[in-house]
């Protein structure tokens, strides 16, 4: 090995689920390293750090398309028969190629006339929990750590998904509703990736110190993702994957759990 050399701690699982640990680096940049990981291990999951891996005094996290598995927005343009329409503009969005806000109001915009009941049939029948979601964020909270849910989507939807999963702060968009109808439009400001990264950076300025862990999947989550200690890019958007420190490409969010170093013994089912 060369001469001048540090210690990057990095926790790797592969498709068997091992998990390497506290490797041994050269002096190189967290993303070179990583990259070199990436190219000739190829783990599912994977965690650079430039300090000791540790389970986190602060969790924060998007909810669609990580914390759920779908696009609440999407689901609901469903019901209107525009889901096609608006999830490309979602996908767009989420790519980066578009503004965030503008593209949040022109697919809102859509939605005017929707029966406000919609909500709740999609909340019902369309919206599902991703995979390992309640088990990381129940191990993580029974370790002390806090947790909160920031979303480009909407309360609706988010309130009830943070207290199936067990977040303790949802902030989120909400959807303005006249005589049982959405009219098209948001009620109050926009949350989006600079709401991300504030709500982040409060909740720990209310801590005595410990790292941060953030996870999403696009790019108004970058921010956040490069804002924690941990940004962890959950089968994310190519921009948002290259902006954190650690990705999980396969396998549910108890690979989060893995990267940390906490057994499966100690996970609450």
């Amino acid at each position: 090995m060369l001469e001048d050399q540090n210690t990057v701690d990095v926790d790797v699982v592969s498709d068997d689920g091992d998990s390497i640990l506290q490797l041994e680096s050269p002096s190189i940049a967290p993303d070179a390293f990583r990259s070199a990981i990436e190219q000739h291990l190829k783990p599912e999951a994977g965690l650079v750090a430039e300090q000791e891996i540790s389970v986190p005094a602060l969790f924060v996290s998007d909810m669609d398309s990580t914390m759920i598995g779908q696009e609440c927005i999407d689901e609901l343009a469903d019901f209107a028969g525009l889901k096609d329409r608006v999830a490309d503009i979602t996908e767009r969005a989420m790519q980066g190629e578009l503004d965030f806000e503008t593209a949040l109001r022109e697919r809102v915009g859509l939605l005017a006339g929707l029966n406000e009941s919609a909500i709740q049939e999609c909340l019902d029948q369309r919206i599902t929990a991703m995979p390992g979601a309640r088990i990381l964020v129940q191990t993580l909270r029974a370790r002390g750590c806090k947790t909160a849910l920031v979303t480009g989507g909407f309360h609706h939807f988010a309130d009830a998904v943070a207290a199936e999963l067990g977040f303790e702060r949802v902030v989120g968009n909400r959807l303005a509703v006249e005589s049982g109808k959405l009219t098209g439009q948001l009620a109050g400001p926009v949350a989006d990736s600079s709401t991300k990264l504030a709500v982040l950076q409060e909740e720990y300025s209310r801590l005595d110190g410990g790292t941060i862990l953030a996870a999403g999947d696009g790019a108004n989550d970058i921010p956040m993702l490069e804002a924690a200690d941990y940004g962890i890019a959950y089968k994310a958007k190519p921009k948002a994957r290259a902006s954190a420190s650690g990705w999980i490409d396969s396998g549910d969010l108890t690979s989060v759990l893995r990267l940390l170093g906490v057994p499966k013994t100690e996970w609450v089912q």
